[in-house]
This record gives C-alpha cells, sequence and structure tokens, in this order.
C-alpha cells in the first residue's frame, strides 16, 4: 500500500477511499491482539471525511484518500489524545497543525497509535495496553516510543503515519519494522497541538515504506506555523548530494554492536554499498556526539519532561508505568546550574561536530547497534533502552536532520537499519540520498 498506488486506483475508479477503509478495518481486527492502537475511528467518527472525499475528484488532492495513523501524543479534533497515559486523557476541540495540512490535502486519519508513556522510551513496551509487538516476529521489540504508528504502517493498516522522535523515536521503529523514517529538522513540521516531551527537542515524524511517500507527506506537513514559538522555515535553496561524495563514519572502536555480530556485517555492507554509489567513507571522530546524547537523559533535559508533566506526577504518581516515573522524576532535581554547564558543553560539542561535518555531505551510523526480544526489555527497561539510543539521542540536541532506511536482514528475519544524518534543513538531501541507496539495495 503506497500513495501512488492508491491514488491511482482512485483514478481508475477500481477502490474508493471508503472501501479502502473497510479493508483497513478488516486487518486492524486480524491484529487485535497486537496492542497497536489507543483508539480507531469508528464509522461515525470517520464518515465527515469520507463524505468529504466523495465530493471531489482524486487529482484534486494530493494525499486524496490516503490513510495514516496519528501518535497518540499528536491531537485529532474529537478524539481522546492520551500520551499512551489514560490518566491524562483529554479531547481536543482542533487537530495539531501538521494533522489539519494532512487532513486538507485529502489524508484520512484511521486512528491513534500506541506509544511508551509520555513519549519517554524506545522500546515500545511502556503502554498502559500493553507491549506494541514487532510487525515481523512478535517476541521482538517494535521499538518506541512510536511504536503503534510504525507497526500500523507494517501491516499496512495505514500508508503512512505520524510519529514523533526527541530522541529516536522516528528512527528506531522504522528500523525494527522495515521502514524508513523521517526525522526532520527541528521546527520544520509544527509541534503545535503535540504533547511535549521535551519541548525545545521534540519534532513530529514521519513512518512509510518508500522515500517517495515521506517525500510526498513531508512536502504537504513541512509549513511555517506562526504559532507554534519552535517553528521555523524551510530555506527555499536547498542542498543536494554531488556523484561523488564523502560520508563520514565513526572510528572502528566508536562503534557498538552490543554482541550483534551480524548488524555489525550488515553496517559496513551499508558502508561498501554507499562507496559503489561514487561515496568515499571517511572515519570520523564520533565522540562529540557520543559525548552529546549522554547529555539528553542524564543532564539536564530531562527537567523539561517532568516540566510537561509536573501537576500529573506530583498529584497522581500512581498514573505512572513505574519505569516511566522514574525517568521523568529524576528531573525534578536539576538546577540552573546544571542546565548552564550542560549548555556549555553542548555548545563545544557543536563546535567539535561541524568540524566534522564540514569535510562530509552526510554521516551514516546504524540506526541501533541491536535488536531485544520483549522479555529481554522487561527484564532490564532502562539500560537497554539507553543502548538503544547510542546512536540517536545526540540529534536533536546538536540539531541535525535524519533519514533512517532498511539495510537488510538478520538471519532470524528481523532487519537491521542505518540513518544519514546531515546539517539542519538538508532533510531533502538526505532523502535523496535515501532513495539512491534503497534503488540500489532493491537492484541487487
Amino acid at each position: 500500500m503506497n500513495i501512488t498506488n492508491l491514488k491511482k486506483s482512485y483514478i481508475d475508479k477500481t477502490l474508493t477511499p471508503r472501501d479502502l477503509m473497510v479493508q483497513i478495518k478488516e486487518r486492524i481486527e486480524k491484529h487485535s491482539t497486537n496492542p497497536i492502537w489507543m483508539h480507531i475511528l469508528s464509522e461515525d467518527e470517520l464518515e465527515p471525511y469520507l463524505k468529504r472525499l466523495e465530493s471531489c475528484e482524486p487529482s484534486s488532492l494530493p494525499l486524496y484518500g490516503i490513510p495514516f495513523s496519528i501518535k497518540d501524543n499528536i491531537d485529532l479534533e474529537g478524539v481522546p489524545t492520551t500520551a499512551g497515559c489514560l490518566d491524562y486523557s483529554y479531547v481536543p476541540e482542533k487537530s495539531a497543525f501538521v494533522v489539519e495540512a494532512l487532513i486538507e490535502a485529502g489524508a484520512i486519519p484511521v486512528g491513534k497509535t500506541a506509544l511508551d508513556q509520555f513519549a519517554t522510551g524506545l522500546v515500545g513496551t511502556r503502554s498502559p495496553i500493553g507491549a506494541c509487538q514487532n510487525s515481523i516476529d512478535p517476541k521482538y521489540i517494535s521499538g518506541g516510543s512510536s511504536s503503534g504508528s510504525a507497526v500500523s504502517v507494517a501491516l499496512e493498516m495505514a500508508a503512512f503515519s505520524l510519529g514523533t522522535d526527541t530522541a529516536g523515536s522516528g528512527r528506531v521503529p522504522a528500523a525494527f519494522n522495515n521502514l524508513v523514517g523521517l526525522k526532520p529538522s527541528k521546527g520544520v513540521l509544527s509541534t503545535s497541538g503535540l504533547v511535549p516531551a521535551c519541548r525545545s527537542l521534540d519534532c513530529i515524524s514521519i513512518f512509510a515504506n518508500t522515500t517517495e511517500d515521506a517525500q510526498k507527506v513531508f512536502d504537504v506537513a513541512a509549513s511555517f506555523d506562526e504559532s507554534d514559538p519552535y517553528s521555523r522555515k524551510m530555506p527555499e535553496i536547498q542542498k543536494s548530494i554531488p556523484s561523488s561524495f564523502c560520508f563520514a563514519i565513526p572510528k572502528a572502536e566508536q562503534l557498538k554492536f552490543f554482541g550483534d555480530t551480524q548488524a555489525e556485517e550488515l553496517f559496513y555492507a551499508a558502508v561498501k554499498k554507499f562507496e559503489e554509489m561514487g561515496g568515499t567513507a571517511v572515519e570520523s571522530d564520533f565522540s562529540p556526539m557520543l559525548e552529546a546524547a549522554n547529555l539528553l537523559y542524564y543532564g539536564p533535559w530531562v527537567a523539561e519532561r517532568y516540566v510537561a508533566v509536573k501537576d500529573m506526577i506530583e498529584n497522581k504518581p500512581e498514573s505512572f508505568i513505574e519505569v516511566t516515573r522514574t525517568i521523568i522524576e529524576s528531573g525534578k532535581t536539576k538546577t540552573a546550574e546544571d542546565y548552564f554547564n550542560a549548555e556549555y558543553k553542548l555548545k563545544a560539542f557543536r563546535r567539535q561536530a561541524d568540524m566534522v561535518m564540514n569535510d562530509v555531505d552526510f554521516a551514516l551510523t546504524p540506526t541501533t547497534g541491536t535488536i531485544y526480544t520483549i522479555e529481554e526489555v522487561n527484564a532490564d527497561p532502562i539500560q537497554l533502552n539507553t543502548n538503544l539510543g547510542y546512536y540517536t539521542n545526540f540529534m536533536n540536541l546538536l540539531d541535525f536532520s535524519a533519514y533512517a532506511v532498511p539495510a537488510g536482514f538478520r538471519d532470524n528475519g528481523m532487519p537491521f537499519g542505518i540513518t544519514m544524518f546531515a546539517e539542519a534543513f538538508e532533510d531533502r538531501k538526505l532523502l535523496q540520498m535515501g532513495e539512491n541507496y534503497m534503488q540500489r539495495e532493491s537492484d541487487v
């Protein structure tokens, strides 16, 4: 299920949006034991969207009849937003800015998807309705915090989905479910109508099966929002990647695969493919990125998570999943002194990272070094979650754009993914490079 095929079927009159939603409801029912959804739109709730489309020509709207799912920390008018905490639930009177733009372009919301509570986690197990299972093997984690958003696309319940990405939540689930995951530059997709995790770092992200679909959704969603103080305009002139290019990879001693030798082999195979495409791999010192990553949860930025839910965590702490509460409560003791000391360090890391990025067109890492079963994560939830953020936690702190794409499978059938990242506002350059890589993969 992709946008091009659906639009063609609509234009050819071999399918209608109403027919498609019947099929999607059947797929959702087939996987009803997997806790993917917090809320599925009823027939009555869907009717206004379908009725509007029936008065339009399929060619008149860029996303006509394209079904999408919404992480349940992003508002959809008239539908509860829970952020993965049932006691937090409220019904918004208007949709998030990005959701409104997608609906205006013809997209149909299927429902609200499960997430790690308050978008705190990279595992997909920290949900009040249970651990969202991987779309390929239910023993494995789906990745978080945007777990349901990714799985709903992988199981063809939606053509694309919205997630969020503060620490890797738009990339880790993509890697674990063989999808593409676009983490846009901060502010390019409005966060109006998003329940904040770390408001200064949050991004709304996009999951899809193909780069073409991710690009089409991005083109609609990337619009400046005057009401969002963190919104930023995408520059009109944007970079592209030349046929001969350089890309940075971490030094061998800085790569971590946590014992997953097949993931290591797949990463180096991906590096080789980029070299065959005309690239030159440059081993670079990634210590500024890795040091910056440690600031996200062990530095003062965790205080933003505390600020976002302060009233509830102080007055109804029992509403939180234990591991989520432990993480968020650690932000209560952070001081202004902690913040400024960390900010000074971050500025130094940013300067050092600039020196790495100045000589290359983009950087390449694994999306994660490994993957875990649900049972493994439940036994050691904080450390294994930390392992999954090794290559992801620094991105927003250092203001990078990033694009995660599939890069092969392990012998047990579980997918592996890589992430390209570059300076802010180079999103379309990364989409182009990711598409070139995926085309080469499909030609092999």
